[in-house]
């Protein structure tokens, strides 16, 4: 089994982190005070007890209510790029060497800000993070994802935006937010223009809602990647023989599509009550192209060791299962070709090799 000691020396890359989930508690904090926004509690470990409660709780109503805290400490220049710049460091002091911070800079404009204020400050919190990140010795390259969320009305203003970016650490899209009744195709348009100018997208697919929202995501928006994909399983049938793969299962996995999974948050959203009973291994196992992520730290308490470690625990993942997986991811990473290529080789090969 490996441990917390043996995970947080090797590269790791996250694709799937909400930088609105992964703030530092003593931010929060600070952020909230300086802007008037009451907290359940100001003691930091307590205010971190409560984030992962809230949304361990089984209630939707709570688990959102931690993101409206965590929203409110981000909503001036400088708390985005404080916020940014953590994310960064935080990452690096894990092993992370390549990371995208994913949020929608609609909800970060209660005072004001402009959308291209928001990118900015986030494009020089991750700059700095890595600057400091470096100086210590820590390799890592960030970048930030821009998201609509899915229950607003569909525009292309957010997919332009990410555009205009995208040589300024922009890297992708996404949609997030309330997958059931908010399909992926109502932002076809979206989706459509960042085809036609040749911009990497993910999509929030198959987390809450099942098949009808992968197939969209595939077929009709031609999502890169899947934000957390594993309600693919529902298309895996066990059979005497051993698994079988319905079509749409196929194709996701003989198109090599990178499924980011987050195996802590995704028993918060009721994939499975237990890790045991969590669809990663046999995904896994089945050679669909699985990447491991954090999705919202804070909220569940969880760091991308831990996940490892947790993956460890329960289904036996060695070494070779991690490297396995962070390779895929950096190869799914939006980032040039070359300089995938580059970190694979440089950083994350020579890592593993040492360590067994």
């Amino acid at each position: 089994m490996l441990t917390l000691d043996d995970l947080r020396p090797l590269p790791k890359v996250a694709l799937h982190d909400h930088l609105d989930g992964g703030l530092r508690p003593e931010t929060v904090i600070d952020h909230c005070a300086a802007n008037g926004h009451e907290l359940p509690t100001t003691d930091p470990d307590a205010l971190r007890q409560w984030f992962f409660d809230a949304a361990d709780s089984g209630s939707l109503v709570r688990y959102l209510e931690t993101f409206e805290h965590t929203v409110a400490a981000m909503q001036t220049p400088e708390q985005l790029e404080r916020v940014a710049h953590e994310f960064v460091v935080d990452q690096a002091a894990d092993g992370v060497v390549y990371a995208e911070a994913r949020y929608a800079p609609r909800q970060h404009q209660r005072q004001g800000m402009s959308l291209e204020t928001v990118v900015e400050s986030v494009r020089d919190g991750l700059a700095s993070g890595m600057a400091v990140a470096s100086a210590a010795g820590h390799l890592i390259v960030a970048q930030q994802i821009l998201t609509s969320m899915r229950h607003s009305e569909p525009s292309t203003d957010i997919a332009e935006l990410a555009l205009r970016y995208r040589d300024e650490s922009v890297c992708g899209f996404d949609i997030a937010g309330a997958e059931d009744g908010f399909p992926p195709s109502r932002f076809a348009e979206a989706f459509g223009h960042l085809k036609r100018n040749n911009m990497f997208f993910t999509v929030h697919a198959g987390e809450a809602h099942g098949l009808p929202s992968i197939w969209e995501a595939v077929q009709v928006c031609g999502a890169a990647r899947l934000g957390h994909g594993v309600r693919i399983v529902e298309d895996i049938e066990s059979t005497v023989e051993g698994p079988l793969l319905g079509r749409l299962a196929a194709y996701v996995r003989d198109a090599r599509i990178p499924l980011e999974i987050s195996p802590s948050s995704n028993l918060q959203t009721g994939i499975a009550s237990r890790m045991a009973d969590h669809p990663v291994d046999l995904l896994h196992r089945l050679d669909f192209n699985v990447t491991v992520n954090c999705d919202n730290r804070l909220m569940s308490a969880t760091t991308m060791s831990r996940e490892f470690a947790l993956l460890s625990d329960t289904f036996g993942w060695t070494i070779d299962d991690v490297e396995l997986a962070t390779v895929r991811a950096m190869r799914a990473a939006f980032l040039p070709h070359d300089q995938r290529e580059r970190i694979v080789a440089e950083l994350i090969l020579p890592a593993y090799a040492a360590a067994r």
